[in-house]
């Protein structure tokens, strides 16, 4: 009894706050699968492919769903397209650049800083105040993340001048997502726009400018994957986007609109913990400091949800 109470209260209370939680649980598993992509793809071209199945995805669930097109003002209607260039386009793009230079886990340590960013920028432009339980919770799990993405691996072999440009890639990765979502919760917030409208909008901006990038600047990309046969590339590249841009965003959208943009993306950052138990499975080994490193990051995630 006590459980079914604790849980229907979290998903009446806390709906922001549990799909934050689902797009980082999503997203961990999609980084996996654009680890392997990343090999053969660069990081315009896989973004840009994420991007236009993810929409085709969103337009059939509407169809599907026969949900009625949304209005929309001026402002509204400039503001999330400028968030997904901002966002989508420039932020994940970069991110894919910096796991390129860096490796996985250097990278997603320098996406965690997007956290603070957004809470320091909504604190700025949305006058959105956490108390201070709430940036201890974000404190907390922003170290605990920390400590488990920067344990030094035994395989690494990042140049110098490779570590140089990825915390280049990394830092604009998280600024401009972290732009990105104050964006978002400000025509969330202020409009009656549904998550996945607003998903829509967000990815067609991104979209079209990586279709402008991609036809200036344009690489040669061998259709066939070194490490997977083509039609298991194409069912990956599928399988990313589903779960990594289609869902996650849509739950990206709705935590942004039912919470707030410093607690939403602390706990969309919280992809690392999720890629632990993943990469064991894979037979990696986990260290005991990656385990010690995702309680204290949990703990930071229970104020939040504890105290919100």
């Amino acid at each position: 009894m006590f459980l079914g109470n604790l849980l229907n209260f979290w998903i009446t209370d806390l709906p922001g706050e549990l799909a934050a939680l689902g797009a980082a649980c999503l997203w961990a598993i999609a980084t996996v699968i654009y680890g392997r992509l990343g090999r053969d793809y660069p990081p315009l071209e896989l973004n840009l492919l994420k991007g236009v199945i993810a929409i085709a995805l969103i337009i059939l669930t509407l169809f599907l769903s026969h949900e009625q097109l949304q209005s929309l003002d001026f402002s509204a209607g400039v503001l999330l397209p400028l968030s997904g260039v901002i966002g989508i386009a420039l932020g994940d793009t970069a991110h894919f650049a910096a796991i390129n230079c860096l490796g996985p886990r250097r990278a997603i340590l320098m996406e965690i800083s997007a956290s603070p960013l957004v809470a320091i920028i909504a604190l700025i432009f949305l006058q959105e105040k956490l108390t201070i339980t709430d940036w201890c919770g974000i404190f907390v799990t922003v170290i605990g993340i920390a400590w488990v993405v920067t344990e030094q691996e035994a395989s690494s072999t990042v140049k110098q001048e490779q570590l140089f440009k990825g915390m280049g890639f990394g830092f604009l990765a998280a600024l401009a997502q972290a732009t990105g979502a104050v964006i978002s919760r400000a025509v969330l917030t202020q409009t009656t726009i549904s998550p996945l409208f607003s998903a829509l909008w967000r990815l067609s901006g991104g979209v079209v400018i990586l279709l402008i990038l991609t036809g200036l600047f344009r690489q040669k990309v061998n259709p066939q994957l070194t490490s997977l046969p083509s039609k298991q590339a194409i069912g990956a590249i599928f399988l990313a986007a589903l779960i990594g841009t289609y869902l996650a965003i849509w739950l990206q959208q709705t935590a942004f609109k039912f919470t707030t943009a410093g607690i939403a993306q602390t706990l969309l950052a919280t992809s690392p913990l999720f890629v632990l138990p993943i990469v064991f499975g894979m037979g990696e080994v986990v260290s005991f400091r990656a385990i010690l490193g995702v309680l204290v990051a949990i703990g930071g995630v229970a104020l939040l949800l504890g105290f919100n």
